[in-house]
């Protein structure tokens, strides 16, 4: 059940980054840049069970920041995808702050929901700063290897989009992971975790290839 779900969810949600930049060009996927940041760190929460393996949901809606760069790398220019992971910043730090805030405030004796966003929005500061860290470094690193790639291979979309997607998103899988992990479990079992991540966030990033050449078509 949960392979179906994750092709569904791979079609759908890659579906709505081209759609949204057919729509909205540019300010399309600034918008989708903040919002599925914000879902993302939501969705991270619940941990699933993939061919045996445990991982954690929201690999897609984190994959689908690179396909947007991608598209705004291709499509428009290197500035406007530095402005898209600096607007992926600070939507990830005001989804923090206003989460931590809305904790502090004393619940009304009718109140059915605290306890459950207690669970959902309690952080880890390790883990927070980390993820927002490798956020930003993992997609700027994308963007400079698109952009480089592009200019020695400039017919080969395909080429570049996937070497650019896949070590950055490894590099961010490893790192995220040891920073976030380390001394809370032991080192095989955090290069276990981030392997696994890393080989669906391949698989993931091979599939972003077909829209990121349907957004360009539809240009």
């Amino acid at each position: 059940m949960n392979i179906i779900l994750g092709i569904l969810s791979i079609f759908i949600t890659f579906s709505f980054v081209v759609l949204i930049e057919k729509l909205f060009k540019k300010e399309g996927i600034f918008i989708w840049i903040s919002i599925s940041t914000i879902i993302a760190n939501i969705l991270v929460c619940k941990s699933i069970d993939i061919l045996g393996f445990t991982t954690c949901l929201g690999n897609v809606l984190f994959a689908s920041n690179f396909l947007a760069l991608d598209i705004m790398s291709e499509k428009y220019s290197y500035e406007d995808s530095k402005k898209a992971i600096i607007l992926g910043v600070f939507s990830q730090v005001v989804f923090l702050i206003t989460t931590q805030v809305a904790l502090l405030y004393v619940p009304s004796s009718v109140d059915q929901v605290n306890e459950s966003m207690k669970t959902l929005f309690t952080i880890n500061i390790r883990v927070s700063i980390s993820s927002i860290t490798m956020f930003f470094l993992s997609n700027m690193l994308d963007i400079y290897l698109f952009k480089k790639l592009k200019q020695k291979l400039p017919n080969k979309l395909w080429i570049r989009n996937n070497i650019s997607t896949i070590v950055s998103n490894c590099l961010e899988n490893y790192f995220f992971t040891f920073f976030a992990f380390i001394g809370i479990y032991d080192f095989e079992t955090i290069i276990s975790i981030a392997t696994v991540a890393s080989v669906l966030e391949i698989i993931i990033a091979i599939a972003d290839t077909p829209f990121l050449y349907l957004s360009k078509r539809l240009s």
